[in-house]
């Protein structure tokens, strides 16, 4: 089979031919139909995601397809013939592969009315932004901020906002998405590259009574984000898009008592019993058409990765690029 793999952090990842693995108990063997790519994966790329994985490495962290063999275990035989969304969970295995072995846990069956595309991004930003959400109603607060609000995960925190009455003042880092997320409906939005965002964000934060945010960006954005926060308030760190640690002053939670706190999905999924997995992956799904939808706008083979991943750092906001590693390459095309 053929895989994207990572022999070396900050070069482009390589094609690479590996034998088909057979699938161990508890384990699935799915034939990749689609793969996205996403921020974590240009991370990964840069060795500045998570823990370094040993090298080589298949890149892409979630992706859907069909299972066509299955390992010992009950969850596993049940997951055979099923088209699924499945994030990669085993070392040195990935997404961006025309096999993918994994964990029979880590698929979510997409039933007949999700389509493989539709499954291939149905993990990794549905559910972030659905228990970030979740976490602001469970938690009774007022209104929250989110950072990177361009992006497919923001706007999918946008539209969750929207349909729980939740406020949400959205930070973008680019002029033009501010008119791009008033015309989805935001009524608060910020651009954080303007010489008074600092002002305009701790006025909206005390208007509006925000005392949670999700920051994507880190770096300065982080120290922003906590001295805009009252006292008590909470900042949860799910990404670093800024490709910088984040720079937070002491005097926050010494004198104010807020919080810093990291979030990653793959941990905080691996901590939960598996029906309540299972009943967050209903309402994904439910609303996958709706709240939770991803636009796509390009659809590659393997072999176009170099120009994909160019494309993509360039216009993030303009839509997910999905790797189709058995598609024909005169299939590719533009959304």
């Amino acid at each position: 089979m053929w895989v994207l793999e990572l022999t070396d952090y900050g070069q482009p990842p390589r094609m690479a031919a590996r034998p088909i693995p057979e699938p161990g108990p508890g384990e699935v063997l799915i034939r990749m139909a689609a793969a996205p790519i996403n921020p974590s994966d240009l991370g990964v790329l840069l060795g500045s995601y998570g823990s370094p994985q040993p090298l080589p490495t298949v890149l892409g962290f979630e992706g859907s397809g069909t299972v066509v063999a299955a390992g010992p275990g009950l969850l596993a035989r049940q997951r055979l013939g099923k088209a699924v969304a499945a994030a990669a969970t085993l070392p040195g295995s990935g997404t961006w592969a025309q096999y993918l072995l994994t964990e029979a846990r880590s698929c979510l069956p997409l039933g007949p009315a999700i389509t493989l595309e539709q499954g291939a991004t149905m993990i990794i930003n549905p559910v972030t932004a659905w228990v970030l959400v979740a976490m602001a109603r469970r938690g009774r607060h007022r209104a929250i901020v989110n950072t990177a609000a361009a992006s497919a995960l923001g706007r999918m925190i946008l539209r969750l906002g929207q349909r729980f009455e939740l406020p949400v003042v959205h930070v973008v880092r680019r002029p033009e998405h501010l008119e791009l997320l008033r015309s989805l409906g935001a009524e608060h939005v910020l651009d954080s590259s303007q010489a008074d965002f600092e002002a305009q964000l701790r006025d909206s934060v005390q208007r509006l009574g925000a005392t949670l945010a999700f920051d994507a960006v880190a770096g300065e954005m982080s120290g922003q984000l906590l001295e805009a926060l009252p006292a008590g308030g909470r900042l949860v760190i799910y990404g670093g898009m800024s490709q910088q640690p984040p720079t937070v002053a002491t005097a926050p939670f010494v004198s104010g008592g807020k919080r810093l706190e990291g979030f990653l999905l793959s941990r905080w999924l691996a901590a939960k019993n598996p029906l309540v997995v299972l009943r967050i992956a209903a309402k994904v799904r439910s609303l996958l058409p709706s709240d939770l939808s991803t636009h796509i706008r390009q659809r590659v083979p393997l072999e176009g990765i170099a120009a994909a991943l160019e494309s993509y750092v360039d216009t993030m906001s303009e839509g997910k690029i999905l790797l189709t590693p058995n598609a024909d390459p005169a299939d590719s095309q533009p959304a």
